[in-house]
């Protein structure tokens, strides 16, 4: 398993507003180019997001579905990548003073990338975490770069 933590410089209602809009997935999950809700009401249990993965000139879809949700402290995910199968992401939320202490921990469930599930795996996935973390940070403790939702409904 590969876990990962971070503190973030804000209370847990800042992270949640992140959490709570599937149009910004995509602003802090790293690999993923574009995010929207398709079933249900996002975080709800068994609301679902789909999301773009672009490498290079080919795009790749995958969706997301809540499969776990304890206000405030734990939302849990799990993530259909196609061919490579699907992942469990467990993403805690706990107050630290007055701050928050995000807490992810993430593996392979099914296919190909539980099958070939290793401890080099895990170090990859650490290194997408620290970066996804920091993003996570990044626009929780600076506020609203820009409106996903709004863009979606211009576009």
């Amino acid at each position: 398993m590969a876990v990962r933590h971070h503190l973030i410089k804000k209370p847990p209602s800042a992270v949640w507003e992140v959490l709570d809009d599937g149009h910004r997935y995509a602003d802090w999950v790293v690999g993923t180019h574009d995010s929207r809700p398709i079933d249900g009401h996002w975080p709800e249990v068994g609301s679902r997001i789909e999301y773009t993965v672009r490498l290079g000139p080919r795009e790749f879809s995958g969706h997301t579905v809540v499969r776990r949700l304890e206000r405030p402290d734990r939302l849990e995910l799990e993530a259909y990548s196609g061919a490579l199968g699907t992942a469990r992401i467990a993403i805690e939320v706990q107050p630290w003073g007055e701050h928050t202490l995000v807490r992810v921990d993430e593996h392979p469930l099914q296919g190909l990338g539980g099958a070939l599930h290793n401890a080099a795996v895990d170090a990859l996935i650490q290194i997408r975490h620290r970066s996804m973390l920091s993003r996570l940070a990044a626009l929780v403790e600076r506020g609203r770069p820009h409106d996903r939702a709004a863009q979606h409904t211009t576009t």
